[in-house]
């Protein structure tokens, strides 16, 4: 039974899951890096926690060692008796077996971004959105806020390395909320502070085009809350339209931003700068990751961190110390013979942040890079654009397109992308093949693998084949 806005306000009112004993929450895709980190939350409650999951991960390993049970089949008696409620993915098959007993029993059948919505009801909320950046920011600013002893709660849309998890908690209320424009899910979050990264249009099989696509984030900035405030990157403010109270501009390539970037150096693989914000000069920040877009992340955060009145010292020592989320920019090799990176880059401007970022900290290495296209429509949808972006590349091998929740669109493959290539520079390729070219290289200066489907489970055996 799926609920209807007010009658979920209606049944979490009635049912206080906090004080519930003998409380099962149940998920479906609970491996999932949005569900994952929902999951740990209530298990940290103390309230009992299953699921489904389609495949076994480290994530989901992990997640069993903390006490969670998950079960990797579609069967309808591994459901335990006494479950108060359900949260689904959308990624869940409208004929799973599972998710189908669920609605024609009569239970509570919740979107994770509806439960999320309840949880940060009554709280303090930073909430990051945007097309790309809004893992790594939304990670950072919860690093500096741990780090600093100010202190928060995190719901992260990855695995956070200084942490190893998508999940923090604290007893001060506040959250630090990775905000997913995906099926519209960041229009049921009010924040006290936002932050819009980017907006360049994706996920067009639900949005339709790109004036629906931005509209979403119009709305979003609709609702923070009163007297909260919404930093945005310069040039994202079309016609001013952004709804709040107070706007900060930021940008890390131009001084007409309110909060910028100045006297930027690289040394070494870091990135080293200053920070102009609200005419104070903020001197001697170190950031060591790859990627000038990460010094715009690394630069909103530090906003963040001012406007909540957290010390300078501190916010500096926690850039330096911030290690990263795992497949954001990931080192897997840093040698003087080689560097390996791993990136969950799957869009054509990440794709473009993250190889002419590579090329800038390595400009005399040749860079190969292996890619898996995720999604039919949006291979469809920016075939041309992913050419481009790889082209940035000296040699390029792509894998076969990564369904995910999709069937597969006819004409729509990756040879659509490799058409809109220099023909000398991209060879498409299976597993397979890939793992066997790679052994026959004599020498490999920079491999970069990027995707956001299943090519992390690549990485190790590129790892030992290069090691």
């Amino acid at each position: 039974m799926k609920l209807s806005t007010n009658d979920i306000n209606e049944f979490f009112e009635k049912v206080d899951i906090n004080q519930s004993k003998g409380a099962i929450i149940y998920f479906l895709g609970i491996g999932g890096i949005g569900m994952s980190a929902i999951a740990r939350y209530f298990n940290a409650k103390g309230i009992k926690v299953m699921g489904y999951d389609k495949t076994e991960t480290p994530l989901t390993k992990k997640m069993s060692e903390e006490g969670i049970e998950i079960h990797y089949e579609d069967k309808i008696e591994l459901i335990e008796k006494g479950v108060s409620f359900v949260v689904y993915t959308p990624a869940i098959p409208k004929d799973h077996k599972e998710y189908n007993y669920f609605l024609n029993n009569g239970y509570v059948v919740l979107k994770r971004s509806e439960v999320l919505a309840w949880i940060t009801k009554n709280t303090f909320n930073i909430c990051v959105a945007g097309t790309h950046g809004k893992t790594t920011t939304s990670s950072m600013i919860a690093h500096i806020l741990t780090n600093s002893g100010y202190g928060c709660n995190a719901f992260l849309g990855g695995i956070a390395a200084n942490y190893d998890t998508n999940f923090l908690i604290n007893a001060n209320n506040v959250c630090v909320i990775e905000a997913d424009e995906y099926d519209r899910s960041f229009l049921r979050l009010n924040p006290d502070i936002a932050v819009i990264t980017a907006m360049d249009p994706d996920h067009l099989d639900i949005y339709e085009n790109e004036e629906n696509f931005r509209h979403a984030f119009v709305e979003f900035s609709s609702k923070i809350k009163p007297n909260g405030i919404l930093l945005n990157r310069k040039g994202l403010e079309k016609n001013n339209d952004f709804v709040c109270d107070k706007k900060i501009t930021y940008a890390v390539d131009t001084e007409n931003a309110d909060i910028f970037v100045k006297n930027l150096t690289i040394q070494n693989g870091s990135y080293q700068f200053d920070v102009c914000i609200e005419n104070e000069m903020m001197e001697g920040f170190v950031l060591n990751m790859g990627g000038m877009h990460n010094v715009e992340n690394a630069l909103v955060s530090i906003a963040v961190a001012k406007v909540l009145k957290i010390e300078t010292e501190k916010i500096k020592e926690s850039i330096a110390n911030f290690k990263g989320v795992k497949r954001r920019f990931e080192y897997i090799i840093k040698n003087n013979d080689c560097i390996m990176i791993d990136d969950y880059a799957h869009h054509p401007q990440e794709l473009e942040a993250l190889l002419s970022g590579a090329k800038k900290l390595y400009p005399l290495k040749k860079c190969v890079v292996i890619f898996q296209p995720h999604l039919y429509s949006r291979t469809r949808d920016f075939a041309k654009e992913f050419g481009e972006a790889l082209n940035l590349a000296d040699e390029v091998l792509i894998l076969p397109i990564y369904p995910a929740r999709e069937v597969p669109i006819p004409g729509v493959t990756s040879e659509l992308i490799a058409k809109s290539m220099n023909p000398e520079k991209v060879k498409c390729i299976n597993k397979e093949e890939l793992l066997e070219n790679i052994k026959q290289r004599k020498k490999t200066d920079l491999l970069i693998t990027a995707g956001a489907g299943d090519i992390d489970m690549l990485v190790n055996p590129l790892k030992n084949i290069l090691n």
